[in-house]
């Protein structure tokens, strides 16, 4: 039992990145997530099916197709890549900022999501009422709409903080598996697969740590989304 709770330096450099990639990316993702669900819960406008289409297609795209796109317009010689290298000496390709970049890209719908249906619970009339009494839209946004949308915004973002644990597809098509850089528990675990001479146990350690975390996460995220029912229905 002690020895399987203890973890090897793979084992723990692996958690640790993932915690701190899964971390990065919702904070990276958050301001965008709110912004792109306030617009798509708040506005009609020409063009909004392509927007929510653009928003949601990482959903349904193979991972590795998300991956090697990332790979053609972020890599150091692609589309965008090249210039962030050249100018400001900046790359994804192949370390951990290429990680937060893949996770967050996958994980961004689902944020996007349960912020979109939380802001939607607002009844806009809290809204208007407090325009009308002189408060500027962007006060309106952050006094009235924000705390209103709290519980739904937390579950979408504790629903893509787990969804860029699991993330393994863009990852490792994007920044490959590069140990104590890019070796996320996924790729890890995958690694191992890959290895007869690995031991079951570092596996199996790996996989139940990212099931209970998902489990938690899950239920987390689901408490938060019946507060915001709730939440509604009273007002």
């Amino acid at each position: 039992m002690d020895g399987f709770l203890s973890f090897n330096y793979n084992e723990l450099t692996a958690i640790k990145l993932s915690l701190k990639i899964a971390l990065c990316s919702i904070i990276v993702t958050l301001p965008f997530g709110i912004l792109c669900g306030y617009i798509l819960a708040r506005f009609s406008f020409r063009g909004k099916i392509l927007l929510d289409s653009i928003v949601n297609l990482p959903l349904i795209l193979p991972p590795v197709i998300t991956g090697y796109l990332l790979l053609l317009t972020f890599g150091k010689n692609g589309y965008i890549g090249k210039y962030l290298y050249n100018l400001f000496d900046i790359s994804f390709a192949f370390n951990w900022k290429g990680a937060v970049l893949a996770s967050a890209v996958v994980s961004f719908p689902l944020m996007v999501r349960a912020i979109r249906v939380a802001i939607e619970q607002v009844d806009p009339s809290y809204e208007k009422v407090a325009g009308t009494l002189g408060a500027s839209k962007l006060k309106v946004f952050f006094t009235i709409t924000i705390p209103l949308a709290m519980n739904g915004i937390i579950a979408g973002t504790v629903t893509a903080f787990a969804r860029s644990l699991g993330e393994f597809g863009a990852t490792i098509t994007f920044v490959s598996n590069i140990p104590g850089k890019t070796n996320t528990i996924p790729i890890e675990i995958y690694s191992l697969i890959q290895n007869p001479s690995s031991a079951d146990a570092s596996i199996i350690k790996l996989v139940i740590i990212s099931i209970v975390i998902a489990f938690l996460s899950l239920i987390l995220s689901e408490v938060f989304v019946r507060k915001t029912i709730a939440s509604s229905k009273d007002r």
